[in-house]
């Protein structure tokens, strides 16, 4: 088929390179390069890295819905537009101007996990099993018709990066089995459940900050779907520290938030549990071991993490 691919992050990568091993890439659409890092340089995101590799070409408008951008799909007369990933909603003229409409790969179960962070929130959650649905896209966020959907467990300590990483390529290989099933007509759209849906929206800085109210294995289930941003954090002696590496205890008899320094561990109280801290970074420093931490600033059982 005759497609046009619109994404953005390292996720859809896998969608792009499937995409073009077996049909006719006519354009890919992509967000504008933006300042990253420290240096803040201007730096294209991942699909249109991939692009370039494979000799596609690239149009990164600001916004997608602007004239310019439909004058400039509409001339290629695609088949199908897929999406995956990239940030922006897409337009009825766009949604309507291919035979077998926008396919979208989506990183959850629909209805669950509709918006910006699926596999965060699902993470966070402490879900056991997720998967990839691809569906049509309508007006509303995540809520159009599904058309096919892969289910996979999720691994006990699996973190976000991890995941997504896993979920890439099965994301791929649904893209190609729905377009397969379109060309064919062997596939029947099934309507979301509405009232079934939940939502995932895009992370904030803020969500990382520890609640040492919460269970530990909530406070951990939040390690592993804030990874790699914003991670979590506390603060000790008014400095932030982000903790990068944690195991749960069971046991608790510790106030929450208040350090225990006992047989070799780093641990703090939680509502229900402990958190042991193996991996630390305090603001400005290098990672580090946790007991090195807690030796190098003198840490003392009973004193208490806070907000800062």
């Amino acid at each position: 088929m005759r497609a046009v691919f619109i994404g953005t992050p390292e996720f859809a990568v896998p969608s792009l390179e499937l995409l073009a091993e077996h049909h006719d890439v006519l354009e890919v659409v992509t967000q504008p390069d933006r300042p990253a890092g420290r240096g803040q340089r201007l730096t294209p995101p991942p699909v249109k890295r991939k692009a370039e590799e494979l000799s596609l070409p690239v149009f990164q408008p600001e916004k997608i819905r602007d004239d310019h951008a439909f004058d400039r799909l509409v001339g290629h007369a695609p088949d199908v537009i897929a999406v995956v990933g990239y940030g922006q909603m897409i337009p009825k003229r766009i949604r309507e101007l291919s035979p077998h409409g926008c396919v979208n790969v989506h990183s959850s179960l629909l209805p669950k996990y509709r918006g910006a962070a699926p596999v965060s929130w699902a993470l966070v959650n402490g879900e056991t099993h997720t998967g990839v649905t691809t569906m049509r896209i309508t007006r509303e966020m995540d809520a159009g018709d599904i058309l096919l959907a892969y289910t996979t467990e999720i691994m006990p300590a699996e973190r976000a990066s991890e995941l997504n990483r896993r979920l890439a390529p099965q994301g791929a290989s649904l893209l190609m089995e729905t377009l397969r099933g379109l060309q064919t007509g062997t596939l029947r759209p099934i309507p979301q459940d509405h009232d079934a849906a939940t939502f995932a929206p895009l992370i904030r800085k803020e969500d990382g900050l520890v609640d040492w109210s919460l269970p530990a294995t909530a406070i951990h289930n939040r390690l592993r779907g804030f990874d790699p941003w914003p991670g979590i954090y506390s603060f000790f002696r008014g400095k932030r520290m982000r903790i990068h590496e944690a195991l749960v205890e069971g046991e608790g008899g510790v106030a929450p938030g208040s350090i225990l320094l006992n047989q070799g561990q780093f641990s703090v109280g939680c509502g229900v549990g402990r958190l042991v801290l193996e991996e630390v970074q305090l603001e400005g420093r290098n990672r580090m071991a946790a007991l090195d931490f807690a030796h190098g600033y003198r840490a003392e059982s009973g004193e208490v993490l806070g907000n800062g």
